[in-house]
């Protein structure tokens, strides 16, 4: 058992919507909101990890992301998902930029790398990207795949059907595909950005490894199980927990006609969302029914939430005192989403081969521990 690991990061102050200055104050990893110097009672927040406005991607991503990536090769799932209002920085976190690659560039980088260290295995590695728009689930990498359906299977899990994998061997040809898949992505100008997400996207890659064969004799340190893991990294868009859909909201992005229906949908999927963090802190089984079908967004990160995957949440938040409702209700969600508790195992399928194998040298073992015993 192994719980999500949860921090927040503070974006630089704009001065544009200063006002009376920043609200919020970082200490160490705790997280406190000030009122003209003095800390409003109550309002303070620890996470495991709290990056001020001069943290680089690089700090996020060592100490939030990297052990998720380097395990997703060894065969555990992974997810790491970057959640927030507008404009707080989800964006430049997950993407970065040239002087300092965000959360996605440099998990695929380092994943190719560890990979070239592991002589000891052969890697397939498949890649997808998807966003959820208006509630449909839309390929980024093939536009003619629209709407597409969510199945689940035993061996599969849950699943987008009809989403387009492309079969990668560098780092330069994920970017490169990510790139791609960025362009025909939905974004639209609110009043809070100019190039504001419109919709959650899902960036996927399956790493499936297998021992090599060797010419020792010895067989034993040859496995023929397959190691299949799912890494996803994702941006959720986020405008206004604490009131999904009211009039505030509306004010500040300036949303009518598209932008509002957008809205509309971006906070459905999200107030699910919170549902079923809500549903998962409870723990125990007086939690009863997890609304993970209620939205495609939670159905999709289902594994993630309280299944079989190491997770990472960074929360992204805005220090302008202008935006403490928004900023209180993100670092809401962030304390639900502390006390989820996932169950996180290797996953491994097993060949007719490698469970022959492995049913003989257990019982080579127990030949063995019988014969000291008689002895």
């Amino acid at each position: 058992m192994e719980k999500i690991c949860v921090a927040v990061r503070v974006r630089p102050a704009n001065n544009e919507e200063n006002g009376n200055g920043t609200s919020w104050k970082v200490e160490d990893n705790r997280i406190s909101l000030h009122a003209l110097g003095t800390p409003i009672a109550g309002a303070s927040y620890a996470f495991d990890h709290v990056f001020d406005q001069d943290c680089t991607n690089s700090r996020v991503y060592d100490l939030l992301t990297k052990d998720i990536i380097h395990a997703a090769v060894e065969g555990f799932n992974g997810t790491a998902f970057a959640y927030g209002q507008t404009s707080s920085g989800k964006t430049y976190t997950m993407n970065g930029s040239d002087n300092d690659p965000g959360i996605i560039h440099r998990a695929v980088k380092d994943i190719f790398t560890k990979i070239q260290m592991r002589a000891d295995r052969e890697f397939l590695i498949r890649v997808s990207y998807m966003e959820i728009y208006n509630e449909d689930i839309n390929d980024l990498l093939a536009v003619e795949n629209q709407k597409l359906p969510i199945h689940e299977s035993l061996e599969r899990g849950v699943f987008v059907a009809g989403l387009r994998e492309e079969i990668v061997n560098t780092a330069e040809q994920v970017l490169e595909l990510i790139q791609r898949g960025e362009v025909n992505r939905h974004f639209g100008e609110t009043n809070m950005n100019v190039r504001s997400s419109r919709s959650h996207t899902i960036f996927r890659m399956v790493i499936e490894s297998k021992g090599k064969d060797t010419c020792n004799a010895d067989t034993s340190s040859s496995d023929d199980a397959i190691r299949v893991s799912v890494l996803r990294l994702s941006m959720i868009w986020h405008q206004n927990l604490v009131d999904l859909a009211g009039s505030e909201r509306i004010a500040k992005t300036g949303a009518g006609g598209v932008r509002l229906k957008e809205g509309k949908h971006i906070n459905k999927s999200l107030m699910v969302l919170g549902n079923v963090i809500n549903k998962l802190s409870e723990g125990g089984r007086q939690r009863g029914h997890i609304p993970y079908r209620d939205s495609k967004l939670t159905r999709i990160l289902q594994p993630a939430l309280g299944g079989n995957a190491k997770t990472s949440i960074i929360c992204t938040v805005a220090p302008e005192e202008v935006h403490i409702e928004e900023t209180k209700g993100t670092l809401q969600f962030a304390s639900r989403a502390k006390r989820i508790t996932n169950c996180v195992q290797v996953n491994e399928i097993l060949t007719d081969a490698a469970l022959l194998k492995r049913q003989k040298l257990e019982i080579e073992e127990l030949r063995q521990k019988l014969q000291v015993t008689l002895i």
